[in-house]
């Protein structure tokens, strides 16, 4: 069982150390021996690698990185390189030469990749680009433990190690929603975390409003409270979309983060925007121009590269040019030539800390004058937050941060509101020793302050029949249903009707297969798939398209990585993702292809129910679940969950 309390800062920060390392090198592993292992073609397969690529500059962009467009006419559909991942660059072995780049952006036949380095011939011949590990997170979360170690908290540390003295108080102050459709439970939710203190804990279950909740929650604290908010999550999308809320309540905000890892609708919030945008650029604009100016004098004589110096110093240099003498073989105007050079190089050097100063104060005066700042937790770690701390860290998502990422965070905020769903689906930990960083903060502090927690009940989602199951198993079936969509059903949405019966209005549907599609594993996989399933979810899809369903409001969800590359193959108009990649999204048709049929009646790790819970809140209007009853009947909460389709939805077989 993963630790819930710990007596020092040192055992606390010792026992996280040990997690991230563990689950930095299986991360590098699990990469590196795959491009050791795999050809190029082979990891192309699995969507980690792009070759035969050519490359065209684009551009500079904010932060002066270097943007180049790769592209080839056949570029592969489904591959997993999405926009902020870091990438190796190389000819052919991207162990050896690769050069690392950000992705700036993608489309449907071309990479953009931003450097702040790039390979020099990048125009010329062939390049192939493969997804890596991101080192940066690992090392931020190393600091802000060694922080933490050492006192250097703005968060009380009782709280974080769980000491049991720890003073919380849990009160609801008087508010005046700014949102007028809040429901009161959303209300009740926004009153508690502006009155508790030093810690609240919002509990959002599918489709009750966590972050409508939070928006009001943070509209609260930065215009009555004047409160100044650092907001986070773990992922950039969920950073984004709590962004462009904030806008539309005109709350002042900045986001902080790799320009490339910015969604483009976003991008003039961003710190890097505003930093050229600020009036007092001008000066770093004339200092750039001032350095090139240099440069181009500086051409004219020679650098003091390793053959011509001959083990000499920089100052060693300078002072025989003062002296005219010559040395060691060099030829007098060649040491006056490099020395010119050097006293260049000196003045670019004291240029660029002019430049870097005034950069500084920029960006303190756009931080300083706004009211929410917003970041991943890994770049509120980031230099730009350096030694700035807030009045309080607004966390959502919190149940998708492992402890050590928001703890980055935490550090620098007196109070924290954290929204989340622990019964949904923990971080993805690849390590199997480092497994206790899927207990994350949010649902440690859940089992230790109970008092500090609220759950908002009523969900804007899903059917009440789709609603009930997930309601009962996994929140003490205290969900509510909004009137709005309690009873909606596919016909309101349909065309026509379908002769397939799985097809009507019933919400919910269960399809077992029987034992008669056999699941399959490919050669150097852990994954499986099954070829006659997906054969079978296709023509319910095509069923659906043709009832004048559109295929955006379809989506199909499965357990397993090689059988949704095989479903992609088959119905590429149609959303195809594991459940993981599914997680907070939803659609008003989804289609959930289990995969697993054997014998043996395993299930393998569709045990981990927060993975169920996931996939089957994600339909609004139909379920469909095609799986073989036998063998996922060996399991309890699924045997449970047929029964329950069985008794109030439908129970058809092929």
């Amino acid at each position: 069982m993963a630790k819930k309390t710990y007596k020092t800062r040192k055992e606390y920060s010792r026992h996280f150390k040990k997690l991230i390392e563990l689950e930095r090198e299986a991360e590098k592993q699990f990469h590196i021996r795959e491009i050791q292992i795999l050809t190029g073609k082979e990891r192309e397969q699995r969507g980690r690698a792009i070759l035969g690529l050519k490359a065209t500059f684009k551009g500079t962009i904010v932060g002066g990185y270097k943007v180049y467009r790769f592209g080839r006419p056949d570029m592969p559909e489904n591959h997993q390189i999405k926009v902020g991942d870091v990438v190796l660059v190389s000819r052919t072995n991207p162990l050896k030469e690769g050069i690392e780049g950000t992705v700036y952006e993608k489309g449907k036949k071309y990479l953009d990749i931003a450097f702040s380095d790039p390979p020099p011939d990048l125009n010329r011949g062939y390049w192939r680009i493969d997804l890596f590990v991101n080192d940066v997170t690992f090392k931020r979360m190393k600091h802000a433990l060694e922080l933490f170690e050492k006192g250097k908290s703005e968060f009380p540390e009782g709280v974080i190690l769980g000491k049991e003295d720890t003073p919380i108080e849990v009160k609801e102050e008087e508010i005046k929603p700014f949102n007028g459709n809040l429901n009161e439970y959303q209300v009740t939710a926004v009153r508690k975390a502006l009155g508790s203190s030093p810690l609240f804990l919002i509990h959002g279950p599918p489709g009750t409003g966590k972050t409508t909740t939070l928006v009001e929650v943070i509209e609260q604290l930065v215009k009555v409270k004047k409160v100044k908010v650092l907001a986070t999550a773990d992922s950039n999308t969920a950073v984004d979309n709590l962004m462009e809320r904030l806008i539309k309540r005109e709350i002042k905000v900045v986001r902080i983060g790799h320009p490339a890892r910015v969604s483009k609708e976003l991008i003039e919030h961003s710190l890097d925007y505003q930093v050229q945008n600020h009036e007092d650029y001008k000066r770093i604009e004339e200092i750039e121009e001032k350095i090139a100016q240099i440069k181009e004098v500086q051409a004219n004589y020679l650098k003091p590269t390793p053959q011509w110096r001959r083990g000499l110093s920089d100052k060693q240099i300078l002072e025989l040019a003062r002296q005219n003498r010559k040395t060691r073989g060099i030829k007098l105007s060649k040491i006056k030539s490099m020395a010119k050079w050097i006293e260049l190089q000196n003045e670019i050097r004291k240029l660029l800390e002019e430049k870097k100063k005034i950069e500084n104060q920029i960006v303190d005066k756009i931080i300083a004058s706004s009211e929410v700042v917003l970041a991943t937790n890994s770049t509120a770690g980031g230099e730009f937050l350096q030694n700035k701390t807030f009045g309080v860290l607004v966390l959502d998502e919190a149940s998708q941060s492992t402890e050590p990422s928001a703890l980055i965070p935490l550090i620098k905020a007196k109070k924290v509101i954290m929204a989340g769903d622990h019964k949904q689906l923990p971080p993805t930990v690849l390590h199997p020793d480092a497994k206790d960083l899927s207990y994350t903060m949010f649902e440690r502090f859940i089992d230790l302050y109970p008092q500090a927690s609220y759950m908002l009940r009523i969900q804007y989602r899903m059917n009440e029949l789709i609603k009930e199951f997930p309601s009962e198993e996994f929140y003490n079936g205290e969900l509510i249903s909004h009137e709005s969509v309690k009873n909606i059903k596919l016909s309101d949405i349909a065309k026509g009707k379908s002769e397939n019966p799985a097809l009507d209005d019933t919400p919910i549907v269960f399809i077992d297969t029987q034992g008669k599609f056999e699941e399959k594993t490919r050669r150097g996989s852990f994954s499986k798939y099954n070829p006659k399933e997906a054969e079978f979810v296709k023509k319910l899809v095509e069923d659906l398209k043709k009832m004048g369903i559109p295929p955006e409001d379809i989506g199909v969800i499965t357990p397993y990585k090689d059988h949704e590359d095989y479903l992609k193959q088959l119905i590429p108009d149609v959303e195809v993702k594991t459940v993981d990649g599914f997680q907070g999204r939803e659609k008003e048709v989804i289609i959930i292809s289990l995969v697993r049929s054997n014998p043996q009646e395993e299930i393998g790790f569709l045990e981990d129910l927060r993975r169920l819970n996931v996939a089957i809140t994600r339909a609004k209007r139909k379920l469909i679940i095609v799986g073989d009853a036998k063998t996922l009947c060996s399991n309890e909460v699924y045997r449970r969950l047929i029964e329950f389709i069985k008794k109030k939805g439908k129970l058809t077989s092929i």
